[in-house]
Formats: structure tokens, sequence, C-alpha cells
């Protein structure tokens, strides 16, 4: 009988290995946490139902405050929220250009995850430079930018009966009709929460970032278990896992894979850094594609040093998520102009922290 000792596996497949094992763990842990996030997001969404819309109303600079406030939060409800109240004409197309900045779609909650403190910096400079972006687009003389009419027409907000959210007294009787779906969703956390414990997911000592992978999850976990079955069913299940995580986690995989191969493998990381104008050129062109998902390649490139934060932040400026694509359904002139505009803030950006050695 062969020595199964004896089988040497090639170098290059124990490379390859280790490769697609690290890309898929990381892959893993951070959409596990954007998942976390999401469903907390949505949640709140649902109980702060109809409040943002009021606050909308009035002048021109409380709207880019709110719009981009509400690009800024995680996600892409913010950014289509304006849309929507745009297509009503209840806010200008400078909002639009300020929420379309500010927001960095699905990709706001990887970067949370892989860079916290990085991140919340960036979303201070996108909500300011969406104000500032969105306020001279309102003053560009009409011609130039094909300004519709800002006369107001009703908008009609259509509030159904109030979503109970913790519906004391039915919490026990739900589990016991449980759904396949709320039993996948729970079944999910908590392997995700023990991989997170045993060290298989994450760090592998306790550290603040183990215990907000832990937090998040016990309040995603507490949600799941709790909400009616039409919360969990319209808004969790179709919404968020259905919608959302396959995207997340197959984008965050490629990325992953991508950054260790062209980095470790093909040893990249130098030509990249000698070529930093092409990269940003790059990135704002990948940013101009209406999707969540080709912005995390230069994320990842960015934690790993490949590329300097001035092309991430121009990348973030341009790239909007899924946001733009209710308004690429109601006007692709006005899509074409916002995402033209946001082009050309997204590299002046990358230009200045270029030269300044951002």
């Amino acid at each position: 009988m062969r020595n199964l000792s004896a089988v040497v596996v090639p170098q290059g497949s124990e490379i390859m290995f280790e490769l697609v094992r690290d890309s898929l763990t990381h892959a893993l842990m951070i959409t596990g946490f954007v998942f976390a996030m999401m469903l907390v997001i949505e949640y709140l969404n649902v109980l702060t139902q109809g409040v943002w819309q009021q606050g909308l109303r009035g002048s021109r600079w409380r709207q880019y405050l709110l719009a981009a406030v509400l690009g800024a939060t995680p996600g892409c409800m913010g950014a289509f929220a304006i849309v929507a109240l745009y297509s009503h004409r209840v806010v200008s197309l400078g909002a639009v250009v300020t929420a379309m900045i500010a927001t960095s779609g699905d990709e706001s909650f990887v970067m949370l995850a892989m860079i916290p403190g990085t991140a919340v910096i960036i979303f201070l400079i996108l909500m300011l430079v969406g104000i500032a972006a969105g306020a001279a687009t309102d003053v560009l003389p009409d011609h130039w930018v094909g300004r519709k009419s800002e006369v107001q027409h009703p908008l009609d907000i259509h509030v159904e009966e109030p979503c109970e959210c913790y519906p004391r007294g039915q919490i026990v009787q739900q589990w016991k009709e449980c759904s396949l779906s709320r039993g996948v969703l729970v079944i999910m956390i908590v392997l995700f929460i023990f991989g997170v414990l045993s060290g298989q997911l994450g760090p592998h000592v306790w550290s603040w970032v183990r215990v907000s992978l832990l937090l998040t999850s016990a309040v995603g976990l507490f949600i799941v278990t709790t909400v009616p079955e039409h919360f969990l069913e319209t808004h969790l299940w179709e919404h968020v896992v259905k919608r959302h995580m396959a995207r997340v986690f197959i984008w965050t995989f490629g990325a992953l894979f991508f950054m260790h191969l062209s980095i470790e493998h093909f040893q990249l990381a130098g030509w990249m850094q000698d070529n930093q104008l092409l990269m940003l050129l790059v990135a704002c062109l990948v940013g101009l594609v209406p999707e969540s998902g080709p912005h995390l390649v230069f994320l990842i490139l960015y934690t790993q040093g490949a590329v300097p934060f001035s092309i991430l932040l121009a990348s973030s400026i341009v790239q909007d998520g899924h946001g733009m694509l209710p308004l690429l359904a109601d006007s692709r002139l006005d899509f074409f102009k916002v995402k033209g505009i946001n082009f050309g803030c997204g590299l002046c950006m990358g230009l200045i922290g270029y030269l300044v050695g951002w």
C-alpha cells in the first residue's frame, strides 16, 4: 500500500489553499458583522418610520444636512429616501448630490468592520464634501444642470399599521410556530457567535474587535428571536438576507482573494504604489458603477498598504452602492448629472490628497 505520509502537496497548491482559507474566514467574519449591523439598522428604520421625511422639508441647508446624515447612515436606505423625495420635488438636486457623496452603501458596514477608526473619519469627510458639493450644485446656472422645476408635488406617505417590533405576550407562541426563516437566521447567528468565541472567526485573542462582534451579534439574535413574523419575513429575510447577504459575501471574498493573490503571490503592491495616479483614475471610474461591491477592492488594498488614503477617499466619494438605482429608473439624465458631479468631486479630492501626501 502506498505510504500516504510520503505524499507531498505541491507548494503552489499549499499557497493557494491558504489564500482561499484566509479569504474565506475573513469574508465570513465581515459578512457576519455586516449582517448583524443590517438587522439593527433595519430595526431602527422601522421604529423611526416617517420621522426623517418631515425633517427634510424646509430650508436648503436643512436638506443638505439631513441628506448628509441619511447618506452617511450605513446601507442604502437613506439614499433611497432622498431619491424618492427628489422625485416629488421635496428636495433639490443638490440634496441628492449631498446624499450620494455621503453614502457608501453596504461598503459602510465593511469599513466599520475592517477599519472602524478610519471609517468614521471618512464618513465625516464625505458629509462635509457632500454638503459643499450639494450647495454648489444648487447655485449653478440652470442651463448648466438643466434644473427641473422646484414646485413641490404632494408626497403621499402611506404609513401602514405600525409594526410592533417587540410583541409582548406573543413571543412564545411565535417560537411554537417557528418559521423556517426564523430558525435559519437564529442558527446562522448562533454559529457565528460560536465561531467568534472559539477564535475561528475574527481575532484569536480577546480585544475590542471581538467584543464588538459579540455585542452586535447578540443584538441581532435578540431582534431575530423577538420580532413578529411579518417584520422578520418582509424586512429581515426578504430585504437583508435575500437581497444583500450573498452579494456582500461574494464581493468580500472575491476582493480579499484578489488582494491576497495580487499582493502576496504576484507582488503587485510596489507597482500600485508607483502608479498612484493611474490607480486613482481607476478607483473613480469603478465608483461610477451603481453596484455595492467593486469599492471593496480599494478598501482591502488600502488595509494592506497597497494604495494610500486619498484613493480610498476618492473611491468612497464617487461610489454610492445601490443608492442611485432608483434615480436611474426615474431619470437617466439626472442620474448622469449626479454621477458626473460626484466623479469630479472624487477626482479633485483624490488629487488634493495625493499632492498633500495622504
